[in-house]
């Protein structure tokens, strides 16, 4: 028969590793949220609070039925962690006109999974150092590889616009019109005092479209767009 076990020895450790899970897990959903991703705050949150929670129970939550001739094995329910946040993720991955979009995302959640059962195995600090990593990959190092990109016909354009005016459907419909094949880079939020939120995009112009500088005239003309201009050059 299991024994109900409200209170042991190991729960206020157990309660200290769940909380800084989603403590991480939230910091990594922020930055997600801040740039407009499909999976933010909540997303995030939950997938570091819920993969925890699979590790402490692996770790402590047989303690005990153990003896007897049973064995305890942690790492099973830990390990079925890892698939179940691989179907997850493959949600988050979208294929359009041969543009793949979602894929950082996808690895975000499955990042933040990681970092809960690092928490959830006993291991706080791989978990924050998993963290700082993960930020500094999402930052520094999209702004590296932008510079480092080889060139190609490929061009982008930084883009601004009003929230909740129909701006970013506009601009791609505008986009494909013209012949443009459009991904998405990079987003986020502008706010100023009491002024209309707006929201600042840099977008992927691929394919034999129309003239860079006629796409860039169109975009300028619709009503919601606010600033237009190559990702080049300076704000």
């Amino acid at each position: 028969m299991l024994d109900i076990l409200l209170f042991s020895a190991t729960t206020p450790t157990q309660l200290v590793l769940l909380l800084l899970a989603f403590l991480l897990s939230a910091v990594i959903g922020v930055e997600r949220l801040r740039k407009l991703k499909s999976a933010g705050l909540r997303t995030h949150t939950l997938v570091g609070v819920g993969s925890a929670v699979f590790t402490l129970v692996s770790a402590y939550g047989f303690e005990t039925v153990v003896g007897n001739g049973v064995v305890l094995d942690p790492s099973r329910i830990a390990a079925q962690v890892v698939s179940g946040i691989g179907f997850l993720g493959a949600g988050l991955i979208f294929v359009r006109r041969n543009t793949v979009t979602g894929l950082t995302t996808a690895a975000s959640v499955w990042v933040t999974a990681a970092i809960g059962m690092a928490c959830g195995a006993g291991m706080p600090m791989l978990a924050i150092a998993a963290t700082a990593l993960h930020l500094v990959t999402v930052s520094a190092l999209t702004m590296i590889g932008t510079r480092i990109r080889p060139h190609s016909k490929d061009s982008l354009v930084r883009i601004r616009y009003r929230l909740s005016c129909g701006g970013l459907r506009a601009i791609l419909t505008t986009a494909t019109e013209l012949g443009y094949d459009v991904s998405l880079i990079d987003s986020k939020e502008i706010r100023r005092g009491k002024k209309q939120p707006q929201v600042e995009v840099i977008l992927r112009l691929s394919g034999d479209g129309a003239e860079l500088d006629d796409l860039l005239a169109r975009l300028t003309d619709l009503a919601a767009v606010t600033r237009v201009a190559n990702s080049t050059q300076s704000d």
